[in-house]
This record gives structure tokens, C-alpha cells and sequence, in this order.
């Protein structure tokens, strides 16, 4: 029996769901509804009373304010900063480039952390870094030149600065 439909009578059709014959190509589609709302459910209302003040929280640790250096524990003469207080400490340089290539790392008791490289175009460059390190008490950290005189473009003027600086994030 192939190629045989069976069609219903319509009573058969709306009581079973059952249409006759092969399903046909599909219409086009509808039109567009109408649009939705804007989502604006009513007017804004007043605003609310001023809420209570918070209690005061804890106080924080007094900072030092150097000079030249950080915490005041910065040696002008050797350009190290010593660990007064353990704990999470941020470093960051910011070195005005003239005349030749720089190379400056920034060390930790001896080690190198940090590697800055910077070639001498033309006019004034810069170059900058910056870490977060873990600083027992007695650690050291400075910037240093490396590479020789062939890499010490660090340049300071009345209008330029090279400079060095942190501060402590947390104690440990």
C-alpha cells in the first residue's frame, strides 16, 4: 500500500489533531507585535531619610612622612631602604631616559626582582616599575644601574625626576 493517504473527516481531524495528506512548505512569518512596555513602572519615589551614622572604625597606623626616602628608613648615602616593620611593602620607579640606553633593576637583599630596560630614542624617555614585595625587618631594597656606564641614561633636572618610592600595604 504505498502512496496511500488516508484522509479523515473533519469531525476525526478535531478530535485527534490529524490533518490529511503531507505536511506543505512553511508560511511566511508574521508581522511584528506590538511593542512591549519601557519598563518605567511609575514615578520616582521620594528620597529616604539620611541613615545613621556608622561607629567609628579602628585606628590606623601612623604613617612617617620622609624626606626624600620611604618611612623615613631610606639611606640618602647608599639609596637603600632598610625594614623597620615586616609585611607587604609596594615599590614603584619612574626613571626620566636621556642621553643613552638605561638598564636598572630593582633588588632585594642582593636579588634581583625586577628588570627595566629602556632605549634612548631621541628628546626624554621614560620608564617605570613597580612590585609588591614581603619584606621581613632588616631586608634591604634599592634600584640599581646595570650594564655600566653604556646603560646609566638616568637624567634629573630642575624639570625632570628619577624617582624611588613605597610604602607598606599591611603588616605581616
Amino acid at each position: 500500500m504505498t502512496g496511500y493517504v488516508r484522509c479523515v473527516t473533519l469531525e476525526e481531524a478535531q478530535s485527534k489533531g490529524c490533518v490529511c495528506g503531507y505536511p506543505g512548505i512553511p508560511g511566511d512569518p508574521g508581522h511584528n507585535g506590538t511593542p512591549g512596555r519601557d519598563g518605567r513602572d511609575g514615578l520616582r519615589g521620594d528620597k529616604g531619610d539620611r541613615g545613621e551614622i556608622g561607629p567609628l572604625g579602628p585606628a590606623g597606623n601612623d604613617g612617617h612622612k620622609g624626606d626624600k626616602g620611604i618611612l623615613n628608613h631610606y639611606d640618602q648615602q647608599t639609596g637603600r631602604f632598610t625594614c623597620a616593620v615586616a609585611g607587604a611593602y609596594f615599590f614603584t620607579y619612574h626613571i626620566t631616559v636621556f642621553s643613552r640606553n638605561v638598564k636598572v633593576v630593582l633588588m632585594k637583599n642582593g636579588e634581583k626582582i625586577i628588570h627595566t630596560m629602556d632605549n634612548y630614542q631621541s628628546s626624554e624617555d621614560q620608564a617605570a616599575g613597580g612590585t609588591v614585595l614581603h619584606l621581613e625587618v632588616g631586608d634591604k631594597v634599592w634600584l640599581q644601574v646595570a650594564g655600566g656606564e653604556l646603560f646609566n641614561g638616568l637624567f634629573a633636572d630642575e624639570d625632570d625626576d628619577t624617582t624611588f618610592s613605597g610604602f607598606l600595604i599591611f603588616q605581616a
